[in-house]
């Protein structure tokens, strides 16, 4: 599981993570739930279906095995007509009520099973795989879960839905999710970047996790900015000692016409520089303290496409986060 507050690149990461397993020889399945199609724009093809669909084939490993990342988009309102002709045969019956409206007020006004249905259908698609002969079978999967936020009610509602039905295939299913859930075969990934607001919500999100008893992970802090100056000369753009002449003078043996004006510009954004450093500096010490395995990615001055998920996989594999 892949969580993080809006905007720190946690779906980056979850397809990141899935093309570092897959090439370490694993057959991955990277789902997805939140209707936002990510996935589909990271890997440049058509919106995903509601049915698995391989994306992409891994780096062969030492062995020369290489293997595959396979997406599946999951929305509530398929998962939920599926789930009634796999338990209670509507067939037909059930595509009737999703054309009275019945399957979006089930899964508006019926506490929790929006997401029951979702995490159902990941447990489903790798269940149903590993019974059918000559089907794809997962060695791990990746989901790109709902934010921070959210996560431990997300992933704590099959708990609560096993609690109101007491017997029949909802009791059955929501009993096996959460034994998963809760098992050392799942781990909860946080995902952060270095700044006050992200890093308090993984601290909260982490705190919330184990009082649920959900398994955490590690934290991957993303998009991190190169370390282009050392601390001697940050410490000295704080003081607003700045050599000016120097700088000028760099810019003239680049060919550059420096002006008092252009020199002030650079002056005035190698002070921004230094103290979002001091920032993410205090912020890393922050992540530090929490307990958990810390991943660092750097941010891809790209963007985020095939090529960089690669770049992110490598570095994943070369901190032994697959």
């Amino acid at each position: 599981m892949v969580t993080g507050k809006g905007g720190t690149g946690k779906s980056t990461v979850a397809a990141a993570l899935a093309m570092a397993l897959a090439t370490t020889g694993k057959n991955v399945l990277l789902c997805e739930v939140e209707g936002r199609q990510g996935i589909a724009r990271m890997f440049d093809v058509d919106p995903l279906p509601y049915e698995e669909r391989r994306l992409a084939k891994g780096v062969p490993d030492e062995s020369g095995r290489a293997g595959q990342v396979h997406a599946l988009h999951i929305d509530p309102e398929s998962a939920l007509l599926e789930y009634l002709a796999m338990y209670y045969k509507l067939g037909r019956a059930g595509k009737a009520l999703d054309r009275f409206g019945v399957i979006d007020f089930a899964t508006t006004i019926a506490p929790g099973v929006r997401d029951v249905l979702l995490t159902g259908k990941v447990y489903e698609a790798v269940q149903r795989n590993s019974r059918h002969k000559g089907a794809i079978i997962y060695d791990a999967v990746v989901l790109d879960a709902p934010p921070t936020g959210r996560i431990a009610q997300f992933l704590g509602v099959n708990s609560e839905l096993a609690g109101l039905a007491r017997v029949g295939p909802i009791k059955t299913q929501a009993d096996k999710v959460m034994a998963l859930l809760k098992s050392p075969q799942t781990a909860v990934h946080l995902v952060t970047v270095l700044e006050e607001m992200p890093v308090q919500e993984t601290s909260d999100g982490i705190t919330e996790l184990r009082n649920n008893g959900l398994p955490v992970g590690g934290v991957v802090v993303n998009m991190v900015r190169p370390r282009d100056l050392d601390e001697a000369a940050l410490a000295s753009i704080r003081r607003g000692k700045v050599d000016r002449p120097r700088i000028a003078a760099d810019l003239g043996r680049a060919g550059i016409e420096a002006d008092d004006d252009l020199v002030g510009a650079l002056v005035a954004e190698a002070g921004a520089h230094a103290e979002r450093r001091a920032l993410e500096d205090s912020q890393r010490k922050v992540v530090a303290e929490l307990g958990v395995p810390t991943y660092e990615l750097a941010r891809l001055a790209g963007g985020v496409d095939r090529g960089g998920l690669l770049e992110l996989a490598e570095a994943m594999r070369e901190q032994g986060l697959a």
